[in-house]
């Protein structure tokens, strides 16, 4: 067996897991969640887990253990060698959702039989919406609430009154406490890097205001259709999808005033702060796109209002952030696939430079993050061009995780993610208070939503989002590409 890293204290559990995974042969698990809790078990982040399956397949622990080995072989990005996938396959059962209560709980008593001392119970429910409240009120059934802390998939509801009966629904059951609403965009390690950046820095945060940053764009196209989520898409939509549960979340740790500690309540009360600031959306303000060929999906009305696609202008009504446009877009089947958060800063309010000098002419100074795993990041600035006289050209400080010679040891989001909720960690999760907030700013939106427009597929969207941005201009697709250090002349 390959030998385990020496695991820093406290980065682990305290007590052996037990984790109840709903939903264990959709694909969500089949791509992520296996293979992030092979990974966690394997390299040493558990003192012992044991992993219970629930799903609606008839199948038995036998076959669950296949499912969860071809699982790895095709997703994981470590392949597990003969001796790790037979001390993780031991660690694995299996119940067919029609066992009901009894045959869940008795699954689990097994594995915590099985571990040494005291246990944790982890559910993740990796379902759909519809099918949440159903698995809570089975496992108060179940008994299993105590020791217990629950995981929940987004979107968490479709509206202010939704999210508010969601809320009260799972109070009856759990505790706010033991409750963790998932955005994997924050177990990202980029995102977590905008706290190291800006609040371990003395030279960024004075300038994090109105003072020196024009505008913002949070920008996360994507290039893939919808596969077999056209029926989900369908009553959801992008905004949803990826705007209230993502890209607000990522604004929220970009807006932040520094929490009075790195600690889940002061952080969390600094994001819910945002978010009671964020100005009511306008729908004067947004673009919303459906993709050529979206109405002929599977599963699709043919006369679909559904967006695809969604750009908007938001703002923030606090003393850091008045007046600072915040533009927010994502979409199905665009050009490129990106994950970017770009500051755009002021430009000085008077130029000393002759005519003709290019100072201005590719537009401001811009940090840019790049949210990948892989993290990035860029600041952008004029320098002067060597030889006679006095051309400027836009050049750039460039910064890429693997540069460090760590790229090994970051881990995917959902494992940092699923490590937190069995640590009790609520930093990078979302509160019941803050989702509420970000329904309610969204309630004029809709209400009222525009039109569709529709849009080419592999596209930038609708051709009415350079309306939306100006006199500004989309960041993406970016005049400069990222330097590659493997290149030479890099």
């Amino acid at each position: 067996m390959a030998a385990l890293r020496k695991i820093p204290p406290g980065v682990g559990p305290k007590f052996p897991q037990v984790v109840v995974l709903f939903g264990a042969t959709g694909d969500l698990a089949r791509r992520k969640l296996l293979p992030g809790l092979f990974h966690l078990a394997n390299a040493g982040f558990m003192p012992g887990c044991r992993i219970v399956g629930v799903s609606l397949d008839d199948l038995d622990a036998e076959a669950f253990r296949t499912f969860a080995r071809e699982a790895l072989d095709q997703f994981s990005m470590r392949r597990p060698d003969p001796a790790d996938w037979a001390v993780f396959a031991e660690s694995l059962d299996y119940v067919p959702l029609a066992g009901g209560a009894e045959a869940v709980r008795a699954a689990v008593a097994r594995a915590e039989a099985s571990l040494e001392g005291e246990c944790r119970r982890l559910h993740y429910l990796s379902v759909p919406p519809s099918a949440a409240l159903s698995a809570v009120r089975l496992l108060g059934e179940a008994g299993l609430v105590p020791r217990s802390r629950i995981v929940m998939e987004k979107p968490f509801g479709t509206d202010l009154d939704s999210a508010r009966v969601l809320n009260a629904r799972l109070h009856e059951v759990f505790a706010e406490e033991q409750i963790f609403r998932i955005d994997h965009f924050l177990g990202k390690e980029p995102a977590q890097n905008i706290l190291a950046f800006r609040f371990a820095n003395g030279l960024f945060e004075p300038i994090w205001n109105r003072n020196f940053i024009d505008h913002v764009q949070i920008d996360v196209p994507e290039t893939l259709g919808l596969g077999k989520r056209s029926g989900f898409y369908e009553s959801t939509g992008a905004y949803r999808d990826m705007v209230v549960t993502h890209l607000f979340q990522i604004l929220a740790f970009m807006a932040m005033e520094p929490p009075t500690a790195l600690e889940p309540m002061p952080i969390g009360e600094e994001k819910n702060k945002v978010f009671r600031s964020m100005l009511p959306l306008d729908p004067r303000h947004v673009v919303r796109g459906q993709y050529i060929g979206y109405r002929q999906e599977e599963g699709v009305d043919p006369e679909s209002d559904t967006e695809t696609f969604i750009a908007l202008k938001c703002g923030i009504d606090n003393w850091r952030w008045a007046g600072v446009p915040f533009f927010l877009r994502t979409g199905k089947r665009l050009a490129e696939g990106q994950r970017i958060i770009s500051i755009a800063f002021r430009e000085p309010p008077k130029s000393m430079f002759p005519v003709g000098s290019g100072v201005g002419a590719q537009g401001p100074d811009h940090l840019t993050f790049d949210l990948a795993d892989a993290s990035k990041m860029s600041l952008s600035f004029y320098g002067k061009r060597p030889g006679p006289g006095m051309r400027l050209d836009k050049l750039s400080l460039q910064f890429a995780m693997r540069d460090t010679g760590l790229i090994g040891e970051v881990l995917e989001a959902y494992e940092r993610l699923i490590l937190d909720a069995m640590r009790g960690d609520h930093t990078l999760f979302t509160t019941a208070e803050g989702i509420e907030r970000l329904w309610e700013v969204s309630t004029p939106l809709l209400e009222a939503p525009p039109p569709v427009r529709f849009y080419a597929p592999d596209s930038w969207g609708p051709k009415s989002i350079h309306q939306l941005v100006a006199p500004n201009a989309w960041r993406l697709p970016f005049e400069r590409v990222w330097r590659d250090p493997d290149k030479a002349g890099s």
